[in-house]
């Protein structure tokens, strides 16, 4: 018979030991797919690793890949500190980029130097506003806000497919669904020549930072950590758990909208529908690998990437499907959650 019983305390080590040895597990276990697909796995994971960092070319592309995970990975890390859980940050990112198309696209005039940042604050803008919604609706009427912010996603991709069929589409496009391009003076600046890292990887690594301040040295950030362990005894302690939860989606919403407004300014230059292939959802992976650590997610959203760009690699190199990518990420995600159990609880064998 077994009995899972709470630990009288966390088990500290496990805890944080858990985000390595899911990663390893992870990719022990995604070996067994692999092997039934005829492929030599040791070459396979070599060729993976040579094309997410073999390479000048290589990491670039895979810090290209990081950057808006890190900041969608900010996004719920934050939130989900306060128990807020945003499952919108796909669709906070979308406002985010057509705020920036609406502002990049020279419909504001301004100087030359206060173009980028004002894209970039225009999609934090947006981003927050959007988040800020089902917040408030959480704090004041108790609604469930993974409800609205899942179900603002949908909403949220078919209003930016109205726009980009109508008042933004690029009448240059010759009626493909894309908005005009971003003027040269809005973009964000490349990091290496004849490639496409750009500056807003400093973007997110700085908002890591400024986020890891925030958690651990500031009252706000006690605030937030104690209204997620605990909205009664906050409450009770004098803390506006209403003002701090809104605070809090509004920060992570604003968190996703950089994204979405980096990859226009910094990478594509101009919106279309699909210029996310899921870094919200990701996001959430990347949090969760993190254990909700700031700092945390800059690695978690580095290994994520190098896993997506190197399968890719790999997949051309021997026929394996790049699925496998998918697969390595959710299984690390399954082994973080069970690595989280084991700390809390001891099975035991009665």
């Amino acid at each position: 018979m077994i009995r899972i019983e709470p630990r009288a305390a966390p088990a500290v080590g496990v805890a944080r030991a858990a985000p390595l040895l899911a990663a390893l597990a992870a990719l022990a276990l995604a070996a067994i797919p692999l092997s039934l697909a005829g492929a030599d796995v040791a070459a396979a994971y070599a060729l993976m690793a040579q094309g997410a960092a073999g390479s000048l070319f290589a990491l670039s592309e895979t810090l290209t890949r990081a950057t808006p995970l890190i900041l969608t990975g900010l996004a719920a890390a934050v939130a989900f500190r306060a128990k807020l859980w945003n499952i919108g940050a796909e669709g906070q990112l979308y406002l985010g980029a057509l705020a920036a198309v609406a502002v990049g696209t020279g419909a504001v005039a301004a100087p030359v130097w206060l173009l980028a940042p004002m894209v970039m604050a225009a999609g934090a803008a947006a981003g927050g506003l959007a988040m800020a919604g089902p917040a408030w609706l959480k704090a004041r009427l108790g609604v469930d806000e993974v409800v609205t912010t899942l179900l603002m996603n949908f909403v949220i991709l078919l209003f930016v497919q109205m726009m980009l069929e109508g008042p933004l589409q690029d009448p240059m496009g010759m009626g493909w669904p894309q908005s005009e391009p971003v003027v040269a003076e809005a973009e964000l600046p490349k990091l290496l020549d004849r490639m496409r890292l750009h500056a807003g990887l400093i973007v997110g690594l700085v908002a890591a930072a400024l986020m890891h301040v925030l958690l651990s040295r500031t009252t706000a950030g006690f605030r937030i950590r104690a209204v997620g362990e605990n909205p009664d005894a906050a409450r009770h302690a004098g803390v506006p758990v209403g003002r701090v939860m809104v605070g809090v989606g509004a920060l992570s919403g604003a968190l996703a909208g950089l994204a979405g407004a980096g990859e226009v300014a910094g990478l594509k230059g101009y919106l279309t529908a699909d210029i996310s292939p899921g870094f919200g959802y990701a996001g959430v992976v990347v949090a969760m690998l993190a254990g909700l650590s700031p700092l945390g997610v800059v690695a978690a959203a580095l290994f994520v990437a190098a896993v997506f760009v190197g399968a890719d690699s790999m997949s051309r190199a021997l026929g394996v499907s790049s699925y496998l990518a998918d697969l390595i990420v959710a299984m690390a995600l399954i082994c973080v959650l069970v690595g989280g159990f084991l700390a809390r609880f001891r099975v035991r064998l009665a």
